[in-house]
């Protein structure tokens, strides 16, 4: 479990916080959407709860940051980095540069955690095999489009299998199928206890993958509550978020008084 306790940060030089009295539990086996305007807060608590800020991007940081009832503010970066796994918006920041094929990428985490040989190829297959990438195992990583090394990025992640996740917008380059793949992967994470955040502006996904949706203003949680409340709420259009395609289907047929029923085909 991730507990955030009155968590504030302000960036080295800035001249206010990012982020100001975020009080916020994420479960075991939950899946937490976190949406909101750009500069709304959503990069810098990913940035926290994965642990890189203060100890990479410099700051000052408020509030408690407990993982597993642990309060983590003086855990190493390398003792952090083995139960959250993190991704940003940017994947060839997450690539390691220094591997020839896209299956020695993958492998890359957990060999540098010291698991044996079997269990490393073991993790590395299913993590392509999620997300229908085993063809691109041969491939260059240094020769992929920005999709594909998302995906690539993604399955080096699902391959440690943390006991957390942290993922930043991780489906900003995929088309709809790829953003489904990376849905249905988190779901098998999920089922298999680990608990993740994702901030993502494709409410379509949260609406499909998340139990709750956080909503962050000027670094503030302006709404938190079960997925299908918040992101049928019209309020977070003012906050610059978009409704899912369901919630926009659904009232333009009760606006038109057709029989819901029709839109069940849609969504099977």
């Amino acid at each position: 479990m991730i507990h955030l306790e009155g968590v504030g940060y302000r960036y080295a030089g800035a001249p206010r916080p990012s982020v100001l009295g975020l009080d916020l539990e994420l479960r075991d086996g939950e899946v937490v959407g976190v949406v909101g305007a750009a500069e709304a807060g959503k990069t810098t608590l990913c940035l926290l709860v994965a642990g890189l800020a203060p100890r990479a991007i410099r700051g000052e940081l408020r509030g408690t940051v407990r993982i597993d009832d642990e309060d983590v503010g003086p855990w190493p970066m390398h003792r952090l980095a083995e139960v959250v796994g993190s991704m940003s918006q940017d994947p060839s920041r997450q690539l390691s540069g220094v591997n020839g094929s896209v299956f020695e990428e993958v492998c890359f985490g957990p060999m540098n955690l010291g698991m044996p040989r079997a269990e490393i190829v073991d993790r590395a297959w299913w993590a392509l095999d999620a997300l229908r990438i085993t063809d691109l195992a041969e491939r260059d990583p240094a020769r992929l489009s920005g999709g594909q090394m998302q995906l690539v990025a993604l399955a080096g992640l699902l391959a440690i299998r943390p006991r957390h996740l942290v993922l930043d917008e991780p489906t900003a380059q995929l088309d709809p199928a790829g953003t489904r793949l990376v849905g249905d992967a988190l779901q098998r994470l999920a089922s298999d206890g680990a608990s993740i955040l994702i901030a993502e502006q494709k409410t379509d996904l949260l609406a499909r993958i998340a139990d709750r949706v956080v909503v962050l203003d000027e670094g503030r949680i302006a709404m938190e509550g079960l997925t299908d409340t918040v992101l049928a709420d019209p309020s977070i259009e003012t906050l610059g978020i978009p409704l899912p395609l369901m919630v926009v289907l659904r009232r333009a047929v009760a606006d038109a008084g057709i029989d819901a029923r029709v839109l069940d085909v849609v969504e099977t």
